[in-house]
């Protein structure tokens, strides 16, 4: 099982970025996919996330209207296109994959995990 987070960089707030998370080993058209983050310092939490078809998706208050989730199943790919970027999103990006079919928030929810992606934002 591997996720392959990648996509992250040095950007100035107000700027726009796109991850991708690259999924192979596990039967990605049935597990829904999630982003979370963690900054220095903080607990991870969640960002958005995608249904295992793609009819489902949801995102942390923080992000809702700046970031979209999407995925490709053809290519075994999820992304986050982040745009409006500020300094308060800087942090280690993770894309995970879960099997619960519910609203899947937290992280214990997951069964698998990618190394994630670092997203530095400047003012």
């Amino acid at each position: 099982v591997q996720l392959q987070a990648s996509g992250g960089g040095l950007v100035q707030a107000g700027t726009s970025l796109r991850l991708s998370c690259s999924a192979s080993g596990f039967t990605f058209s049935s597990h829904g996919i999630g982003w979370f983050r963690q900054a220095p310092g903080k607990e991870r939490e969640f960002v958005a996330l995608v249904s295992w078809n793609g009819g489902r998706t949801d995102y942390a208050d923080s992000v809702k209207g700046r970031f979209v989730i999407s995925r490709d199943s053809s290519k075994n790919e999820v992304y986050l296109q982040m745009n409006n970027l500020k300094v308060e999103d800087t942090a280690i990006y993770y894309c995970a994959a879960t099997r619960y079919s519910g609203l899947a928030l937290r992280a214990y929810d997951y069964d698998y995990w990618g190394q994630g992606t670092q997203v530095t934002v400047s003012s």
